[in-house]
C-alpha cells in the first residue's frame, strides 16, 4: 500500500495540480487560438490565389466567342493571351450529357502539366454547379497545384444541341504551402514555449499561494515537536513520583511538594510553547507604545521570586517605543535564565541588570559562563543548559528582532559569568 502523504506533502501535491491545471488551461486556449490562426492563414492564401486565378479565367472568357456552328472560337484568345504559364485549357461540354468535356484549346508549352483526368473532373464539376470550382491536386511531376475552373454558357442556352464551355487554369502552390507550413510550425513552437512559460509562472504563483500554508504547517510541526520534546521529561517524572507514592516508598508530603514543582514547571513550559507558537505564526502582533524601560525592568525584578538569590538593578531613566507585554516577557526570560544557570551548584546567584539610556538592558551573572562556540546558536530552541528548554532565550531573541533591536550573548566582566545584552530602539527624545 502506498504510504499516506503528510500534510506538507498534500499541500505540495496540490501545488503540482494547480500548476498542471494552469498549464492545461493555457494550453487549451493557446491551441485553440493557434488552430484558428492556422485555418485562417490557410483560407487566406487560397482565397488570394483563387482571386488571381479568377482574373485569368475571366479575361480568357472575355476573349472567347462562338462561331456559326455554335462552337467555341479561341482565335482571339490565342492571339492576345500567353496561355502557357499559367496554363489555360478551354473545354466544351455538351448539354445533353452524351459525352464528356472536349478540349477546344490547350497551352502549347505549359509550364505546369496537370493530369488530364483532374482537368476534366473539375470542368464537369464547374458546369454541373454553374459556378467556379477550385481544388488542390498534384501535377504530373508531383508538384502541388491548384486547379480553378470557371464556366461560361453559349448564347442559345435554350437550344437542345448547345455546348457550354469551361476555362481551367493551373497554379503551382509550392511556395504558399511552404509559407503556410512555416507559419504553422512557428505557431506550434510559440504555443509550446508559451505553455512552458505559463506552467513556470503557474508554478511560481502556486508556490507563493501555498507558502503561507506551508509556513503554518511548519510552525505546527515545530510546535508539536517542541511540546513532545519538552513535556516528555516532566511527564516521566510525574509518572515516577506516582509510582513511588503508590508503593509507599516516600513521604506523601514530599511527593506532593515535588509534584507541585513539576506542575509549576510544566505550566511555565506550556506557556512558553504557546507564546513562541503565537509569535512565530504572527497571531500575536506588536503593539508598540512609548514606555519607561527602567520602570519595566524594576517591575519584572520585583515580580520574580529570588529564592535566596541576589538581583541588583542599576537603571537610568530610559524611554523606548515597544510592546510592553513582549518586552516584559523578554526581560523576565533573561532574568529567569540568569537565576537558573548563573551560579555554581548549591550557591546563590548574583545577577546584575543595567539599563542604559540608549535602550540597552544588560543582564550579567557570576555563573560558569557560556561554553566556547555556543553564543552563535544559543537563541535556538533546545540550546540552553541542562533542565531548560531554551525557549526563553529564543522568545527573547524574537522580541528583540521584532522591535528592530538585537540580543547578544558573551562572557561576563565579573568572575567570568554570562552576559546578555538586549538592545531596543530608544525613544526619539532619548536618542
Amino acid at each position: 500500500m502506498r504510504a499516506a502523504l503528510t500534510p506538507t506533502g498534500r499541500v505540495r501535491r496540490l501545488r503540482m495540480r494547480i500548476t498542471a491545471l494552469f498549464a492545461l488551461t493555457s494550453a487549451l486556449g493557446l491551441v485553440t487560438m493557434a488552430v484558428l490562426a492556422v485555418r485562417s492563414d490557410d483560407a487566406r492564401w487560397r482565397e488570394q490565389l483563387d482571386r488571381s486565378m479568377n482574373l485569368d479565367t475571366t479575361q480568357a472568357i472575355s476573349l472567347l466567342t462562338y462561331d456559326a456552328d455554335d462552337r467555341i472560337d479561341t482565335r482571339d484568345l490565342v492571339e492576345t493571351v500567353d496561355a502557357d504559364c499559367p496554363p489555360l485549357t478551354v473545354f466544351s461540354v455538351p448539354r445533353d450529357g452524351a459525352s464528356g468535356p472536349v478540349v477546344d484549346f490547350a497551352a502549347a508549352r505549359p509550364c505546369l502539366t496537370a493530369r488530364p483526368a483532374d482537368l476534366r473532373a473539375v470542368a464537369e464539376d464547374a458546369v454541373r454547379r454553374e459556378d467556379v470550382v477550385a481544388v488542390d491536386r498534384r501535377a504530373q511531376d508531383g508538384r502541388p497545384v491548384r486547379l480553378f475552373a470557371e464556366p461560361f454558357f453559349a448564347p442559345d442556352a435554350e437550344g437542345a444541341d448547345g455546348r457550354d464551355g469551361v476555362v481551367v487554369t493551373v497554379y503551382e502552390t509550392t511556395v504558399p504551402l511552404a509559407e503556410h507550413r512555416r507559419t504553422t510550425w512557428v505557431l506550434t513552437g510559440g504555443c509550446a514555449v508559451l505553455v512552458l512559460l505559463s506552467a513556470a509562472v503557474g508554478h511560481v504563483l502556486s508556490g507563493r499561494a501555498i507558502r503561507p500554508a506551508l509556513t503554518v504547517l511548519g510552525q505546527q510541526e515545530a510546535f508539536l515537536a517542541d511540546a513532545a520534546h519538552d513535556l516528555r521529561t516532566p511527564v516521566a517524572s510525574l509518572r515516577m513520583l506516582a509510582e513511588t507514592a503508590l508503593r509507599g516508598e516516600t513521604d506523601t508530603t514530599d511527593v506532593l511538594r515535588r509534584t507541585m514543582r513539576l506542575a509549576d514547571g510544566m505550566g511555565g513550559l506550556v506557556d512558553g510553547l504557546l507564546t513562541r507558537a503565537r509569535l512565530m505564526s504572527g497571531a500575536q502582533s506588536l503593539a508598540p507604545e512609548p514606555l519607561r524601560l527602567d520602570q519595566l525592568v524594576e517591575a519584572v525584578v520585583a515580580d520574580t521570586p529570588a529564592e535566596g538569590h541576589r538581583v541588583t538593578v542599576r537603571a537610568e531613566e530610559t524611554v523606548v517605543v515597544a510592546d510592553p507585554e513582549l518586552v516584559r516577557r523578554a526581560v523576565a526570560n533573561l532574568l529567569g535564565n540568569a537565576l537558573a544557570h548563573g551560579h555554581a551548584p548549591g550557591m546563590p546567584a548574583d545577577v546584575t541588570i543595567d539599563v542604559a539610556r540608549d535602550g540597552t538592558v544588560t543582564v550579567e551573572d557570576t555563573g560558569p559562563g557560556l561554553p566556547p562556540g555556543v553564543a552563535e546558536s544559543l537563541f535556538e530552541r533546545f540550546r540552553s543548559g541542562a533542565g531548560s528548554t531554551g525557549l526563553g532565550l529564543s522568545i527573547a531573541s524574537w522580541v528583540a528582532h521584532a522591535h528592530g533591536g538585537s540580543l547578544a550573548a558573551g562572557r561576563g566582566t565579573r568572575d567570568g559569568g554570562a552576559r546578555f545584552v538586549l538592545r531596543l530602539p530608544a525613544g526619539p527624545d532619548r536618542q
